[in-house]
């Protein structure tokens, strides 16, 4: 395996690497939506359960205080979490980014290669035909 091959791997690599970190970040970030959605239902739920008795409307207030510090925790690990993946995304552009010019410039590589194969071959094929006619040439005229 030469050394084209093994940094071509290594930069296939990198990209799905940033790809399952991108995904993992998104998992978090729909893990957390989820979380406030569950909160906000929550609220619903014990704002009606504290209209039934006195204790719960004595309650509510506090639970309610509770339940929005938790939700601006929520709300700031989810704004981390959008700063993350807005980074991993533009990790992932510049690794997606370097292999694709790595593998233009292999192919490119490889396409020179083969065209200067060809020239030696059409040379050597041109150089066979000269000789071949140069003895015919040669025995008409001895």
């Amino acid at each position: 395996m030469n050394r084209t091959d093994t940094l071509l791997r290594l930069k296939r690599f990198k990209v799905d690497e940033m790809k399952r970190r991108v995904a993992s970040i998104e998992a978090m970030r729909a893990d957390l939506d989820r979380k406030l959605a569950d909160l906000d239902e929550n609220v619903a739920r014990e704002k009606q359960r504290a209209g039934d008795s006195d204790i719960g409307r004595l309650a509510f207030p506090s639970f309610l205080r509770s339940i929005e510090t938790r939700r601006e925790n929520l709300r700031a690990t989810l704004k981390e979490i959008e700063r993350e993946f807005a980074s991993a995304q533009l990790d992932l552009t510049n690794a997606f980014q370097d292999l694709k010019s790595l593998e233009v410039a292999t192919e490119q590589q490889a396409k020179r290669l083969a065209e200067m194969q060809a020239r030696r071959q059409q040379a050597r094929m041109d150089e066979m035909a000269l000789v071949q006619h140069l003895r015919k040439h040669s025995l008409r005229h001895a």
